[in-house]
């Protein structure tokens, strides 16, 4: 009786198995002609490109990944270098691929922190304890007596896809053997103290200052700021003093006794170097007691 009930049960499904398998082996030979008829051809270039890119997706190129710059810079060579991550060997590889030749892609960019306060340098009017951001904090009153200085609170360190970034006793610090200047850390800053210096030389001479402030009132809140002093727009014709404020031309940047004379004279040692061995910041000269006064 089990055997027959089961017959019965087979006789009545397998029609119904057959057709159903006969409907899938359709619809896979259709999805099949349709993946070929309708795929989309990729360019072997762009794959190539594509290849060889970092594959770190931190926008230095200005797009939003490496997936969209290898199209891009494969229809506009011009975008060659971009890539800051890859560096100069990256650009030779997509040119070798594109064959066609590059010329000196010149220095490469870094970010430099334009403060050196640490916390023993600073003057603060209280503690802050709200949202643990940069960006807040700057919308807020400021805490510290200096609204040019950096904040501390590490938008730029959260930024960073290389661990090349850290705040250090109130001041954000660049490791310059992991940084590959995306740029990532430069666009965080809601003061715009990072910005991205052209690196001519293993270690650059940087004014590590952005106050606009006139000389005493920086003396009060900060110990190692610019004052405006124009002691090294003297020694050196790179440096120039604009709204209370010493600029340097990284152009005319080069390695030699008036720029080493220039960083000996600031009284504050806001001119520092920067780079993978860059010597210690100077200590600010004490100030001098006015006359008549011990």
């Amino acid at each position: 009786m089990i055997l027959l009930t089961i017959l019965e049960l087979w006789n009545a499904a397998w029609p119904a198995g057959l057709i159903m398998l006969g409907l899938g082996l359709a619809f896979a030979i259709v999805l099949l002609i349709a993946s070929e008829r309708l795929k989309v051809q990729v360019d072997p270039q762009i794959e190539q490109i594509h290849a060889v890119l970092p594959h770190v997706e931190c926008g230095a190129c200005g797009f939003a990944g490496c997936g969209q710059y290898a199209p891009a810079v494969r229809n506009d060579p011009q975008l060659l270098g971009k890539c800051a991550p890859g560096g100069p060997e990256v650009a030779a590889k997509i040119a070798a691929i594109l064959n066609i030749q590059i010329s000196h892609p010149g220095p490469p960019l870094r970010p430099v922190v334009h403060c050196r306060a640490h916390t023993g340098d600073r003057t603060f009017h209280g503690h802050y304890y709200g949202i643990q951001s940069c960006t807040a904090v700057n919308a807020l009153a400021n805490t510290q007596a200096c609204k040019f200085g950096c904040l501390a609170f590490g938008d730029c360190t959260r930024a960073c896809k290389f661990g090349a970034l850290h705040v250090v006793d109130s001041l954000a610090t660049v490791d310059y053997a992991k940084c590959t200047g995306c740029g990532a850390c430069s666009k965080a800053c809601p003061r715009n103290l990072i910005r991205m210096v052209p690196f001519a030389h293993e270690n650059m001479m940087v004014v590590a200052c952005s106050s606009h402030e006139n000389g005493r009132s920086t003396r009060e809140f900060c110990q190692v700021g610019c004052i405006g002093c124009g002691l090294c727009a003297k020694q050196c014709n790179a440096f120039k003093v604009e709204d209370n404020l010493a600029r340097l031309d990284f152009a005319k940047n080069e390695p030699s006794g008036q720029a080493e004379a220039a960083c000996n004279k600031c009284p504050t040692g806001a001119i520092v170097y920067r780079g993978k061995t860059a010597p210690a910041p100077r200590e600010p000269k004490a100030k001098q007691p006015a006359a008549g006064k011990v």
